[in-house]
């Protein structure tokens, strides 16, 4: 949950101006784990030409946001600093993601710090049993699609055997075939 540090240079922080940045910067708490306490520093800016600068820093042990914006209206650049912090999440979140993917991780946006022990065995949170339906490679691939999975477990109708279809990082598909 987003806590909030805001402060005025040369501005009273009024009850609605607080409210605003507080209802915009909400939006960014979906990114955040839930039972997290994240403090967001809130520094507005007025300057003698009537110009306002809205500072966004949001300090996290492992990633510092940082967002600043100059209009000639208040709630104008609290809208596009808090866009543009988005846009920083959300490039993070996909700097990570990408990672993951290539180092054959699920796909993570925060990581637990606490857990950064590596594990001496594997941890396995799940099993599932299923039934081989027989089909070909078209099929699998349909089936694969529609549950929304990376791969697919079947019988190949054609062979007996067990295979596996999986969604390649081009977009492309391959398929394995077990020796049986």
């Amino acid at each position: 949950m987003l806590k909030y540090n805001v402060r005025g240079e040369n501005i009273e922080v009024t009850d609605a101006l607080r409210d605003y940045v507080q209802k915009r910067l909400d939006k960014l708490e979906k990114y955040f784990e839930i039972n997290s306490d994240v403090i967001a520093h809130i520094n507005l800016k007025v300057y003698p030409d009537h110009t306002a600068k809205v500072e966004v820093t949001i300090p996290l042990p492992y990633l510092v946001l940082r967002a600043e914006d100059t209009t000639d209206d208040m709630y104008k650049s609290i809208d596009f600093v808090s866009e543009k912090l988005e846009r920083q999440i959300r490039k993070y979140k996909t700097r990570i993601n990408r990672k993951s993917r290539e180092k054959g991780l699920k796909d993570f946006f925060y990581e637990d710090l606490e857990e950064k022990k590596t594990p001496k065995e594997f941890d396995i949170v799940r099993n599932k049993h299923l039934d081989l339906k027989p089909m070909n490679a078209e099929e699998a691939v349909l089936q694969m699609d529609l549950l929304g999975h990376d791969f697919f477990v079947f019988e190949d109708a054609d062979t007996n055997g067990t295979s596996i279809v999986y969604r390649r990082n081009d977009g492309r598909y391959g398929l394995i075939e077990t020796n049986e």
